[in-house]
């Protein structure tokens, strides 16, 4: 199971995914999380120590410029780059749910990094392509990533929302670039949905119910302030994520 996520800023994304990921661990299976976020926190958010010393491999310039074969002042590069051995020397691994910190270069305003981008996709292609683990990719906010085609090959995409009429909105729009990318499932998971009305308000926007709704947590607003992992902070909401994981997997498994 491939299940990539996305959204407007700030709907927690990372947050529902730290927590999907710890809930598929407990489940038995091997899981890997991609953080393909400019500002990637999904280690933190996994409570990996040290997250201070970690680096993006999308600010790994040298190496991947090296990887990539392009010389300074030449338009040529390497389109077949090997990473095979990067997995190995860049994934982290936190209570049996293994997290590899991607991130992602800009080009739009910066230039073009064609010859890094490269390798960064080819990387992302090795690791969605390892058919024992559940792969759960946070992207960055927004939809800019589904024009780029990053997401391509995924089972599904989750799309969170909140009760709020901008993040609807945001919501819609990722949901018809999705269609256009031609990912097979597109699921919406409503976020600090506290009653019935915050429900149907998300229910009439979207015109559909998202396939789980998760409510407002003040635990884990502590546990993310005080730089604590949140996958163990609340209960109620490790539930929801266990009833996301299991509809998931029947909708993919029977879709």
């Amino acid at each position: 199971m491939k299940i990539a996520i996305s959204g407007k800023g700030g709907v927690g994304k990372t947050t529902i995914m730290g927590l999907l990921a710890r809930q598929t661990q407990k489940s038995g299976r091997e899981v890997l999380v991609i953080d393909a976020d400019p500002s990637p926190h999904m280690a933190q958010t996994l409570g990996v120590e040290n997250i201070g010393d970690i680096t993006p491999i999308a600010d790994m310039k040298k190496m991947l410029t090296d990887r990539s074969g392009k010389v300074e002042g030449s338009p040529f590069y390497n389109i077949n780059p090997k990473v095979d051995d990067l997995p190995a020397q860049y994934m982290l691994e936190k209570d049996g749910v293994k997290l590899m910190v991607l991130g992602a270069i800009q080009t739009a305003e910066s230039g073009c990094a064609c010859a890094e981008n490269t390798v960064l996709k080819r990387l992302l292609t090795k690791l969605m392509l390892n058919p024992g683990q559940t792969i759960l990719l946070d992207m960055e906010a927004g939809v800019e990533h589904l024009g780029r085609g990053t997401i391509a090959g995924v089972d599904g995409l989750l799309i969170v929302v909140i009760p709020a009429m901008s993040s609807v909105r945001t919501g819609l729009k990722i949901q018809r670039l999705a269609r256009e990318s031609g990912i097979p499932r597109i699921y919406f998971v409503g976020n600090l949905v506290d009653d019935e009305e915050d429900e149907q308000f998300l229910i009439n926007g979207l015109g559909e119910k998202p396939i789980v709704c998760f409510p407002d947590s003040k635990k884990i607003r502590k546990a993310e302030r005080a730089g604590n992992p949140i996958t163990a902070a609340d209960e109620a909401m490790n539930g929801v994520a266990s009833q996301l994981l299991t509809r998931l997997t029947d909708l993919i498994a029977n879709k």
